[in-house]
């Protein structure tokens, strides 16, 4: 599996100094969020402690503004500080992982209802040119990129919808979504599933059909729901 084999480096959240300047707080803030937020959020060796000090020393900057940012990171969800023990990273548990891709189901499916009236041949189009380049072997060869494409697939669908709200409410879910796609995409082969799905949900978009385009989307992502739900245990979703 290709988490077995990621290193500590992958693991680590990647950081760069900050230089000072008026709007540094805001900086701080973007940084760790950025950081915190990235694509190994759910893979089995993330790092999910924060220590003040190595983020003070990585940034180059005093340790005042970097609490500041954790408490705004805390009372939006994306970390816990824990009295006595220091601040972790926020994942969320396996029974909210799995409400949150029911509701991802509803969302993304209602998207590619909507997608085949309103989104047009070039915008439909252009999920094709997405995945013309990596299939079966090569997809499973160069699995990181495969995973990038397979994110931006979803989000293409959810924009093609015209839909503001749908779009509104499922940003709030993307963070942890973006996450466990990233890690189940290399799990029980599913990336050559995934393929096929993906070609499939295409060929009913650029035949704009409704029924068939909001039901392949949303099998796709339910099938997603059952594997986790089958295979993830409580203590890799929830954070250390």
């Amino acid at each position: 599996m290709a988490q077995g084999r990621a290193s500590a480096r992958t693991a680590k959240i990647r950081l760069r100094p900050i230089e000072s300047s008026p709007s540094l707080k805001e900086r701080i803030y973007a940084t760790l969020k950025q950081a915190i937020t990235s694509p190994n959020l759910y893979a089995n060796d993330a790092e999910l402690r924060l220590d003040e000090r190595e983020l003070s020393d990585r940034l180059r900057i005093s340790r005042t503004p970097i609490r500041e940012a954790l408490a705004r990171l805390e009372q939006e969800g994306l970390v816990r500080i824990v009295p006595r023990k220091g601040v972790f990273i926020a994942r969320k548990s396996k029974a909210e992982i799995l409400e949150m891709i029911t509701v991802w189901a509803a969302l993304e499916s209602m998207a590619a209802r909507l997608a085949t009236a309103r989104a047009s041949d070039a915008e439909i189009g252009a999920l094709r040119t997405l995945f013309s380049t990596l299939k079966g072997d090569e997809a499973r060869a160069h699995i990181d990129e495969y995973s990038d494409q397979n994110i931006k697939f979803h989000q293409s669908i959810l924009g093609m919808s015209k839909c503001a709200l749908i779009g509104e409410i499922a940003g709030g879910l993307f963070i942890h979504m973006r996450a466990i796609r990233h890690r189940t995409i290399s799990e029980d082969d599913r990336v050559s599933r995934s393929v096929v799905d993906h070609l499939h949900i295409i060929e009913a978009l650029e035949a704009r059909d409704a029924d068939l385009a909001e039901r392949l989307v949303r099998e796709h992502t339910l099938n997603l729901h059952a594997h986790v739900e089958r295979t993830w245990i409580e203590a890799e979703a929830s954070a250390a």
